[in-house]
């Protein structure tokens, strides 16, 4: 420092290095908060390997889990790799979190002259014939009613959620199928009221 030219020199090496170690420090703190989330994950645990979650409406399962990235597996087998914040930042769904077994519904709209009672001992019928139903959970309900239709939800449950969907998509073909054969007049369709001039009777049509 006694010498003007070495200590200009010192002083410039020294803003330098604060300067870039400014910079390295913001750069290093993104890396060092997704290591510090992923820890959090392995001790909170929010998410195990082969939860099934839905991330940024990404269906999928939870295939490899890492400090800094989590891979999850799309249905159509693609990989979504999601750093580890996301899972400590911002919402997300996990239908395993604490069991696999989940709900499934299937909605159908009608007529209103279908019959409820049939409707449900088919339901009923058809859960009771496959493996995709874990006997827990077997509802039929009329959720609303519009001027054309009423609403119908089937709720049945299943172990895990790819079989719940096959079990939906199954039920919803034979209700359908069973409403196609037995009553088809359910399904829906608009009628059209026309007048035969006297003023009182009418003509209904489908």
């Amino acid at each position: 420092m006694s010498f003007q030219e070495i200590r200009e020199l010192g002083v410039s090496i020294f803003a330098s290095a604060g300067v870039a170690g400014i910079i390295i420090g913001f750069s290093a703190q993104k890396l060092i908060g997704t290591v510090l989330a992923g820890i959090q994950i392995a001790i909170a645990q929010p998410i195990k390997l082969d939860d099934v979650v839905i991330v940024e409406g990404e269906w999928g399962r939870i295939e490899e889990i890492t400090l800094t990235y989590v891979v999850v597996k799309m249905r159509d087998k693609r990989r979504l790799i999601v750093p580890t914040p996301y899972f400590i930042e911002k919402p997300f769904q996990n239908w395993t979190k604490t069991s696999s077994d989940i709900l499934g519904t299937v909605f159908l709209y009608t007529d209103y002259n279908v019959p409820f009672d049939e409707l449900r001992a088919e339901l009923t019928r058809i859960l009771e014939n496959t493996d995709l139903w874990d006997k827990e959970v077997n509802v039929l309900q009329v959720t609303d009613s519009k001027a054309n239709y009423v609403e119908i939800r089937a709720l049945m449950s299943a172990k895990d959620s790819p079989t719940a969907w096959d079990l939906r998509v199954h039920v919803r073909e034979k209700l359908i199928s069973f409403l196609q054969e037995n009553y088809p007049k359910s399904i829906v369709h608009h009628r059209i009221l026309m007048d035969n001039g006297d003023g009182d009777a009418s003509i209904e049509k489908d």
